[in-house]
């Protein structure tokens, strides 16, 4: 059977989306480009027009991740929305609906591939994270100027702590076997959260 040739952008779509896959069931260790191939059904030089090696696979995947949550934030804040910490609650709460819904895949990903050790990839992983963090703080920002979040609260710290409360009720909620809410569990977490920063 002859497969047909894709456009790129969704060839490497769905080279990026077996990655992910593959790496969320198996492991990272278990990633290379034959698997790959094998799972979509092309040989692995169709892989090779569109990626280097396996590294620039995982480079393309860690933009992929970032895209993927930058973008639940800015889907749940419209763009000129006066940001109280409601809405500050609710974006996070509509952000863990994505990532219930992808089975908290990204983050579990994100471990993976600091796992493997490489520098450059955990030096583009730690950009992603830092744009990501960023992304949180500006939410935090506009809270200030809404007067919702205190103005001598330090918002690089509130926004360290936010994105740990984040990843870590993420993690454990995977370690559970999704077994429980993580907008149930977010909430409570949030209540203590929100006492420390809530302007009064």
């Amino acid at each position: 059977m002859v497969v047909k040739r894709k456009p790129t952008e969704i060839r490497q779509q769905q080279i990026v989306d077996v990655a992910q896959k593959i790496i969320f069931k198996y492991g990272s260790e278990h990633l290379t480009i034959k698997r790959i191939a094998n799972e979509i059904g092309i040989s692995e030089a169709a892989i090779y027009r569109h990626f280097e090696n396996k590294k620039a696979i995982l480079m393309f995947l860690v933009s992929h991740i970032e895209e993927s949550l930058l973008a639940d934030i800015d889907k749940a804040v419209p763009l000129g929305q006066t940001v109280t910490l409601e809405v500050v609650a609710q974006a996070i709460q509509a952000h863990f609906s994505s990532i219930n819904s992808r089975k908290g895949l990204v983050f579990q990903v994100i471990a993976e591939i600091i796992s493997l050790g490489d520098k450059n990839l955990n030096k583009r992983t730690l950009a992603m994270i830092d744009t990501y963090i960023g992304k949180l703080k500006g939410l935090l920002q506009e809270g200030v100027r809404s007067g919702s979040v205190r103005s001598d609260v330090d918002l690089d710290a509130a926004a360290l702590i936010l994105f740990s409360l984040i990843q870590t009720l993420v993690e454990l909620w995977a370690l559970n076997g999704c077994k429980f809410s993580l907008t149930d569990r977010f909430n409570s977490l949030w209540l203590l959260y929100r006492e420390s920063i809530v302007c009064r």
